[in-house]
């Protein structure tokens, strides 16, 4: 077949690229990476062709929401020439390179490709990697194991989904992506655990990612609830390291969802050419551990966002094209 192949491994939802279709995607991205040169105000989802149909159709079914599992990967992308894993932080090694076109595609497909303007200086490509001295970190520069979370739980524009592409395995086999739908954990909670957590005895702190360089400890956000949505279409906003309950009872809560998210987790091994997309009000994510060497060949991936409704008064804020305005100007809003 010339087309993609749509399979399901122990109901895994799994794209699979034939030869002809990657190299389909990767042409288009390179002319989309021309074009993001150019200007961001393009809306690149248009460029998936007939030959991407199956592509183009799965994600439009992503986008809508309605499976449990909260995830898509997509296998068999390319990722052309490479150089050596960057060993600072916030390098933008890529710069220009074809992946850029390939994540904005998919990004404006689902939705529409935003960065945060007090997040990595608002870069809308993120790159994935171990640092040295960072190791503990809880974001995408450190190597210990990084619970489950939901992206900038803090933040009253969370991303609607986000996409991992593996650029490089690494040295070690079998680093996983952890990903847990809160449509597959509510079924190991109670009644009582899942009313509290419908109610409003939450609070989250920044993550460190939005507070790099500040002084103190970092801000935290009003009291909220963690699940929302009908029975059945639930959705959620969870960070296992910056959520913290106001009392005992949400406290129990807490940790029940925290065993039942590990209860029905799912390992994605992502090796180079895999694209992982989560829906982050679906999903939470996080990632084993590993031991990097800072030779050139740790694991690498690439992160974006997608935002499918970024409302009109937020866009008139927006200081760069694609970048959400910095989070103290809109606190209080919603």
């Amino acid at each position: 077949m010339a087309l993609a192949v749509q399979e399901r491994q122990l109901d895994r939802p799994i794209i699979h690229l034939e030869q002809a279709e990657s190299e389909a995607l990767w042409n288009l991205s390179e002319t989309a990476a021309a074009l993001l040169d150019r200007s961001l105000s393009f809306d690149l989802s248009e460029l998936l062709t007939d030959a991407l149909g199956r592509l183009r159709s799965a994600l439009a079914d992503f986008r809508e929401g309605t499976s449990g599992h909260g995830y898509l990967l997509v296998k068999g992308v390319l990722t052309g020439d490479l150089p050596d894993t960057p060993l600072a932080y916030g390098t933008r090694a890529l710069v220009g390179h074809p992946t850029n076109g390939t994540l904005t595609v998919v990004a404006d497909e689902l939705g529409t490709l935003i960065g945060y303007a007090d997040e990595k200086n608002g870069d809308l490509f993120h790159d994935v990697h171990p640092v040295q001295g960072e190791e503990h970190r809880m974001e995408n520069s450190g190597s210990v194991a990084f619970d489950f979370h939901t992206e900038n739980v803090h933040h009253p524009l969370r991303p609607d989904f986000l996409g991992l592409l593996s650029l490089r395995e690494g040295h070690e086999s079998g680093i996983a992506t952890r990903v847990a739908s809160v449509r597959h954990a509510v079924a190991h909670l109670s009644a009582a655990e899942a009313a509290v957590l419908r109610e409003p005895r939450f609070k989250s702190r920044f993550p460190t990612s939005f507070t790099r360089g500040t002084l103190g400890e970092p801000p935290t956000t009003a009291e909220h609830r963690i699940v929302f949505g009908s029975p059945g279409t639930e959705f959620f906003r969870f960070d296992s390291f910056n959520t913290n309950p106001v009392d005992r009872e949400a406290e129990q809560a807490l940790g029940a969802l925290a065993a039942a998210l590990e209860a029905v987790c799912v390992e994605v091994v992502l090796k180079p050419g895999d694209l992982l997309l989560v829906n982050n009000h679906i999903a939470a994510h996080g990632r084993s551990a590993f031991t990097p060497r800072y030779d050139g060949q740790d694991r690498w991936l690439r992160r974006f966002y997608s935002h499918n409704a970024v409302p009109g008064w937020a866009r008139r804020m927006m200081a760069s094209e694609r970048v959400l305005p910095a989070t103290a100007d809109i606190l209080g809003v919603f």
